[in-house]
């Protein structure tokens, strides 16, 4: 059987049609499963009897399967799920002021090679499908029974290697969720021609930058990345998003005690920033096992500089610490 959240709306729409059902019902059936979160067609009541037997026997609303569940004293959760392959992902809900947020991945695996991220540990697996990436969502708003608000594309796997099905899924939130792609963003670790395509995609979305570094012998020790792409190339190509889109772009910066957080890298920053018109968004570094780096002990300093020189930036509220679900921690604890 089909995988019905791997159709887009109006390719349900034409499956229908071509099955000798009336194209309105797509939209019945997608009410049953985004809204009301129905994911067995016997029990979309408003089909008739005959209509959930022929839906049955060729359509399924195939979901993963939750093989664990953490849940962190700031309340924080963290899933586990199982794919149809027996692929394990993990994606993670947090509450904020602001809304309800959930990190989802984009890939089983990564390939990146980022050396203060757990999800590389194990290498690239392959990338996951529209159904996928919508799965996570559905599954999340049924265990929780909350409404999600905001979405980021920041969990195992680089999202721009899976381009196809990211720009799929968030045209595909606002047909079905309702949810403007104002409030997704897509964090990556710079892969530059990626940068470009999705400028020219029309979509509303923030773009978060992995950038960790201001110099291109300092990146190239913590992201292999940046061997491929230097930090004058990918800032251009932020320049380009911004002129093209509007919309802001974010550079995340992970503080590494000693190797980031110099008065040099304060300077270094700033004048990236204000090249591209962009904000920070500061975040102190979560250990794992694979490396020794430590948390710097000049954040304060580092965010207040940047703040007397007039750049945008924020500290990352660190969520999910206790249960591995932070920023560089997912897919560790359960691929030994």
């Amino acid at each position: 059987m089909l995988n019905i959240l791997n159709f887009k709306k109006d390719e349900l729409k034409n499956f229908l049609v071509e099955n000798n059902f009336k194209s309105f019902k797509a939209k019945q059936i997608i009410d049953w499963i985004y809204d009301k979160k129905v994911f067995k067609f016997e029990e979309m009541t408003n089909l008739s009897k005959s209509e959930r037997e022929e839906f049955g026997k060729i359509l399924e609303v195939s979901l993963p399967i939750i093989v664990k569940v953490q849940e962190s004293r700031d309340g924080t959760i963290k899933f586990l799920l199982e794919l149809f392959d027996g692929n394990l992902i993990e994606c993670v809900f947090m509450m904020y002021d602001y809304g309800n947020t959930i990190c989802i991945s984009t890939q089983v695996g990564c390939r990146m090679g980022c050396k203060f991220c757990a999800s590389t540990v194990n290498g690239f697996l392959r990338n996951l499908e529209l159904g996928e990436l919508m799965a996570q969502i559905l599954v999340v708003e049924k265990y929780t029974n909350k409404k999600i608000n905001r979405i980021v594309l920041m969990g195992t796997g680089e999202p721009l290697y899976n381009y196809e099905n990211i720009v799929t899924f968030i045209r595909e939130m606002k047909d079905k969720l309702g949810m403007s792609s104002r409030h997704i963003t897509l964090s990556t670790c710079g892969i530059v021609p990626k940068i470009y395509d999705l400028a020219e995609e029309n979509l509303s979305l923030n773009l978060a930058i992995s950038l960790h570094a201001v110099t291109d012998e300092k990146r190239k020790t913590i992201m292999p990345i940046a061997n491929a792409y230097s930090i004058d190339e990918l800032i251009d190509a932020c320049i380009y998003y911004f002129d093209k889109t509007g919309r802001r772009i974010s550079f995340e910066y992970l503080l590494i005690d000693g190797l980031n957080d110099r008065d040099e890298d304060i300077n270094g920053l700033i004048s990236l920033c204000e090249r591209a018109k962009a904000h920070v968004n500061l975040i102190p570094v979560n250990e794992i096992k694979e490396n020794d780096f430590k948390q710097s002990r000049k954040i304060n300093k580092f965010h207040n500089n940047l703040l007397k020189n007039g750049i945008n930036a924020t500290m990352r509220q660190k969520k999910g610490v206790d249960i591995d679900a932070a920023c560089g921690q997912l897919r560790l604890s359960y691929s030994k």
